[in-house]
C-alpha cells in the first residue's frame, strides 16, 4: 500500500526547543498515522536549489497526501507549532512530497 512521504530541510536554531516540538507534536502526528523515517543533523550542503540555510534533513510518511494536510491543518498540530516550532525554526524547505510504495524484504 502506498503512503505519502516529504523530505524536508530546516534549519533549526534552538535544538532544546525543536526538542519540545518533536515531543509535543508526536502524539498527534501518531494519532494521524503519521511517523518519521530518517531524520539527519547536516553539517555541510554541498548544493542545494534554495537560499534558505538547511542544518536538518527529515522524511516525515503518512498513510496519505490528504491525513497529512489534516494533521498540519489540526488546531492542536497549530498551537504546539506556534508554541514551539516557530521560535525555534529561521527557515523550512519542504525539498519533495512523493508517494512511496512499502517494501518488505
Amino acid at each position: 500500500m502506498a503512503k505519502y512521504e516529504m523530505l524536508v530541510g530546516l534549519e533549526v536554531l534552538d535544538d532544546v526547543v525543536y526538542s519540545q516540538y518533536r515531543t509535543a507534536m508526536r502524539p498527534i502526528l501518531e494519532e494521524k498515522g503519521g511517523e518519521f523515517g530518517y531524520d539527519f543533523r547536516v553539517s555541510e550542503v554541498l548544493k542545494s536549489e534554495v537560499t534558505e540555510c538547511i542544518n536538518r534533513v527529515f522524511t516525515l510518511r503518512f498513510p496519505s497526501k490528504s491525513i497529512m494536510t489534516s494533521f498540519f491543518d489540526d488546531p492542536r498540530y497549530q498551537a504546539v507549532k506556534s508554541e514551539y516550532f516557530s521560535p525555534s525554526v529561521g527557515s523550512f524547505t519542504i525539498i519533495r512530497g512523493y508517494d512511496v510504495d512499502e517494501c518488505h524484504f
